[in-house]
């Protein structure tokens, strides 16, 4: 008889992985959340796990074997306290998937800032072209893929290494529980307020992070970044790989499409693929780097790359309404902000282009960054942000923009003053790590 694993907060783009996995893995998986919804409820739904929409008696009926406790509840929610009173057996996600599926395995684990996703699923790509058939879990869907989580048949998986905290238990950042060999950290800046005070608390979590590494492993790190730099003085017992001096890369388009890789000063070969930006190529040469610790040719790897399918929401282009093209793009930051809009700017040279920000995640909803936006989006011709709650006096960022900036209140007014505004020939970048009220849909039937 199989073992039952119950998650709390299953829907979530991390937990449903684990509930995959674990199903993939021989486990019976049931879960629950306080919002079942597709697409999450129905890829679940489709694997045979049983869902409950709240947590109100999802254990009434049977006691599972583990319970899998996601980061979004806390103390004071009954269905924690029901557990600690009872004292049912539980763990975070991050610790069970390393019990159950990560120990015997030779983790390669991205992490950073930025790029985390994409690079992810760069690396999984470039494992499959190569015939490895990795095991990976990744915070999208990669689009060679189909799918965000599967065990492979090799010994490698491939994990997004997310630095927020694992449980109400457990203020460690989820990447200490992988004990990664091959270990990238793509960037490090301040981000997640709401569990960091600075960035020293977070460097500190890559310090202990750093510490799980073993010697016969491998660290990736960019060779400029000052942050992590200061991170890898704290301690690194492992041999590291610096990105732009070990590996570099040459852009031959200021677009991002078209790039010279070389290893040790010595040219590899020209990757021309369909990703913009020169943040694309940072990610493209880091993966290459993880496939290279991993035994895949770099010749392989560039061969792997122009067939790469950029994971949904990385500047995906949602369609295309009487010549005004519409993207979603997954920003969840300054640094993102500017990275994405450089790209597509280079890609559509003088025509319009607009940026439409919802400040979804709490460091940007909170004004955290209110500095830093006005310089994010100078490759935008007109920024439009809809009004966050609380509002940090949002209206500042019209003073301190170089571009014009109207604040809005609703989608609706949203979607009425761009009717009005845009033109065929223009591209429309909605920005936000939240769903926006569908608004991608509204815009193109409304154009």
């Amino acid at each position: 008889m199989s073992r039952h694993l119950h998650i709390l907060g299953i829907c979530g783009t991390f937990m449903g992985g684990i509930a995959a996995l674990a199903k993939e893995a021989g486990f019976s998986v049931s879960g629950a959340d306080e919002a079942v919804y597709p697409p999450m409820s129905t890829q679940l739904t489709a694997l045979g796990i049983e869902l409950h929409q709240g947590y109100d008696d999802t254990l009434a009926h049977s006691i599972p074997d583990a319970i899998v406790i996601g980061n979004a509840l806390s103390r004071g929610k009954p269905i924690v306290e029901a557990i600690l009173a009872r004292n049912l057996p539980y763990s975070s996600g991050p610790e069970w998937l390393y019990r159950e599926i990560l120990q015997q395995r030779h983790v390669i684990a991205i992490s950073g800032t930025h790029g985390k996703t994409t690079t992810a699923s760069m690396v999984a790509w470039i494992l499959e072209y190569a015939g490895l058939n990795p095991g990976f879990l990744i915070g999208g869907v990669p689009e060679n893929f189909g799918i965000s989580a599967r065990l492979g048949d090799s010994e490698f998986f491939v994990i997004e290494a997310d630095e927020y905290d694992s449980a109400f238990f457990d203020k460690r950042s989820k990447f200490i529980h992988y004990h990664p060999r091959v270990l990238v950290i793509n960037n490090l800046e301040f981000d997640h307020a709401d569990i960091f005070e600075n960035l020293s608390d977070i460097q500190k979590q890559f310090h202990y992070l750093l510490r799980s590494v073993p010697r016969n492993g491998i660290v990736i790190v960019p060779a400029d970044d000052v942050a992590i730099q200061q991170t890898l003085e704290l301690g690194v017992w492992t041999p590291v790989v610096y990105l732009g001096k070990d590996f570099r890369a040459e852009s031959l388009k200021d677009d991002g499409s078209e790039f010279k890789v070389f290893y040790l000063d010595k040219e590899e070969g020209t990757v021309h693929w369909n990703l913009l930006g020169q943040h694309n190529i940072h990610n493209a040469l880091a993966a290459i780097a993880a496939a290279f610790a991993v035994g895949v040719p770099i010749a392989t790897a560039i061969a792997a790359l122009p067939e790469f399918k950029n994971v949904k929401r990385r500047l995906e282009k949602k369609g295309e309404a009487h010549g005004v093209s519409v993207y979603d793009d997954f920003a969840h930051h300054p640094t993102a902000i500017a990275t994405t809009l450089q790209g597509l700017r280079a890609r559509v040279g003088e025509a319009r282009l607009f940026a439409l920000l919802e400040l979804g995640s709490y460091t940007m909803r909170t004004g955290v960054h209110k500095k830093a936006l006005p310089p994010s989006w100078l490759d935008a011709d007109e920024i439009v942000i809809i009004r966050p709650n609380p509002d940090w006096g949002v209206d500042d960022l019209i003073a301190a923009s170089q571009r014009p900036v109207t604040v809005l209140d609703t989608l609706d007014a949203i979607v009425e003053h761009f009717k009005t505004k845009v033109k065929a020939g223009d591209h429309l970048v909605v920005m936000s790590n939240k769903g926006f009220g569908g608004i991608h849909q509204q815009l193109l039937q409304a154009l």
